[in-house]
């Protein structure tokens, strides 16, 4: 059934912008190509190549970002009046095998996956670009609107930091962007407003002290002991120093220390991340999570370097926005089509671009319906449902098109 046919059983008023069959069986394949070429972020040369000359052949005309990957691509002409819908995509892959075994699309690159499916927001938006260029061309897109194919959003603090200082929200008035979700089913879409996303910072510790047998602690630093304090102790410190509801964590991902049973070492690392639900909360994290370390080396008469790397603060959906999805959302394929979501932990640089402006970000189901077993998001047998990319083209043509009359 179409998105129109769809939206005319619902009620609803039925928009242009729905994807030809042709576009569509392209996009898949363009999807396809991508996941087979993954690229790291800052490295995405050919990715950027391939968006580029689809753009181009469509008769527009993408700019290369100054860092030499990711493009910013405006359809029709912005006249400094009011400002223009930008949607952002992002174009890199995650440094882990691709461990799908049936797979005729799966990675061909050594170690890199796009298991995350920034393959998939990307052809997203590619295809929303097309549809709009064809409608700019027959005289029906309302006013202009900006695509961004961002490189580095799974590098810290993010993309979108650079993305920002090349100007991408020079003009810009609202921003859209949407993540898959494999717990959602294809055909819907998951909305929240408010934070919809969490806080998300880099932690390295080193700790070191003079060594020594292990016979006699005593006579030194104990740093295994003062290494297994802090990853325990820290959560626990700044988990009482906030209120509750914030969500501040402190979860390690890498403990290295000592060689022999029987030596005490000189030198550990602890590494791990800072999460947090509460935007002031996060600002205030820095100084918490640096105080209690602090604390708990000296304890143990460890000396203590810190490297805290700022992440990115949380994605917060204006309301205005939220609905706008909605409402797309609605015009498409009904009213049951949108759920609510909640609030997840994991980090998203698309944040950076709603501290200057409104804006929001929705959950797109890529869950093959009736499945349950469930493939995550980065893990390396992650896929989606193929048929989420014509759901997330017509949910952001849709957008456009009722954007300009709010």
């Amino acid at each position: 059934m179409s998105a129109e046919s769809e939206a005319d059983q619902t009620g609803e008023s039925a928009l242009p912008g729905t994807l030809p069959e042709a576009l569509r069986a392209e996009l898949i394949e363009f999807r396809r190509d991508l996941h087979m070429h993954p690229e790291l972020g800052n490295q995405e040369f050919r990715t950027t190549a391939a968006i580029k000359a689809r753009l181009e052949k469509a008769g527009l005309k993408p700019r290369v970002l100054s860092s030499g990957t990711g493009l910013v691509c405006d359809i029709g002409e912005w006249d400094g009046g009011r400002p223009m819908l930008a949607l952002r995509g992002d174009i890199d892959a995650l440094p882990i095998p691709d461990t799908k075994s049936e797979c005729a699309y799966r990675s061909t690159v050594p170690d890199r996956a796009h298991a995350c499916g920034h393959d998939v927001h990307t052809t997203v938006v590619l295809g929303a670009g097309l549809v709009l260029a064809e409608l700019e061309r027959l005289g029906q897109l309302p006013r202009p609107v900006r695509l961004l194919f961002q490189p580095a959003e799974e590098v810290l603090p993010g993309g979108a930091v650079e993305a920002i200082a090349n100007g991408v929200l020079d003009g810009v008035g609202r921003f859209l962007a949407l993540h898959c979700d494999p717990k959602v089913d294809a055909g819907r879409i998951g909305l929240r407003q408010g934070a919809i996303t969490s806080a998300c910072d880099r932690l390295e510790i080193t700790l070191d002290g003079p060594g020594g047998h292990t016979a006699r602690p005593h006579l030194t630093t104990d740093l295994v002991t003062a290494v297994a304090r802090v990853v325990t102790d820290v959560p626990a410190i700044v988990a009482r120093r906030v209120d509750a509801r914030s969500g501040l964590s402190v979860t390690w991902g890498r403990v290295e220390s000592g060689h022999a049973p029987n030596v005490i070492p000189q030198h550990a690392e602890v590494a791990g991340t800072v999460r947090c639900l509460d935007l002031d909360t996060w600002r205030q994290a820095p100084d918490l999570v640096v105080a209690a370390i602090d604390e708990v080396a000296n304890l143990h008469r460890a000396k203590s370097e810190i490297n805290y790397v700022r992440g990115v603060p949380p994605v917060v959906n204006d309301a205005d926005s939220t609905e706008l999805l909605r409402d797309a959302m609605t015009a498409r394929r009904g009213a049951d089509s949108v759920e609510s979501t909640e609030q997840s932990l994991g980090g998203e640089d698309f944040s950076w671009y709603l501290e200057h402006v409104p804006g929001a970000m929705a959950r797109l189901g890529v869950r093959h319906p009736g499945d349950r077993i469930g493939r995550d998001l980065h893990q390396g047998d992650f896929d989606v449902d193929e048929s989420a990319i014509t759901v997330g083209v017509e949910l952001f043509t849709a957008a456009a098109l009722l954007d300009a009359t709010r």
